[in-house]
């Protein structure tokens, strides 16, 4: 058992996206809780289970050190006394690097209140759709038959 305790659901996502921008896997692994049945599906990824997967996933992911930037924003927070469900827009961009695109994704993070706090039990990230142009204004009205 990892000795941080999170007294709320966003502070253990708070410990998570820090984590996730410093590479750090005891400190990813201090969110989750310890249990098999924990999910994680990273963006175009398949779906992981279960401790010992969730880490060796992260530690590939961590594997080049720090480098990239996360800032999550229109986070959708539904809780309840034992449960919590934040849904966030992840954008992740390269310090130093200007020419670099940013990458997003769509996350759903599940939290559950244990006995040691509240720890993380599922992370899925997809891609986001990419943003379509809006149609012209002065466009005629499309007809169809």
């Amino acid at each position: 058992m990892t000795g941080k305790i999170f007294p709320t659901a966003q502070d253990a996502e708070n410990a998570f996206y820090e984590a996730l921008e410093r590479c750090d896997l005891e400190g990813m692994m201090a969110v989750w809780a310890e249990d098999e049945e924990i999910v994680c599906v990273h963006p175009a990824g398949a779906r992981i289970s279960g401790q010992e997967q969730v880490r060796e996933s992260w530690a590939k992911i961590f594997a080049g050190g720090p480098r990239a930037r996360v800032r999550t924003e229109q986070q959708v927070a539904i809780g309840g006394m034992m449960l919590a469900v934040h849904s966030v827009f992840e954008t992740f961009t390269l310090p130093g690097k200007p020419e670099a695109q940013p990458a997003a994704a769509v996350a759903t993070n599940v939290y559950l209140r244990t006995a040691a706090g509240w720890r993380m039990i599922v992370h899925h990230a997809s891609p986001a759709p990419g943003q379509s142009e809006p149609a012209p204004r002065d466009a005629p009205p499309k007809t169809l038959h």
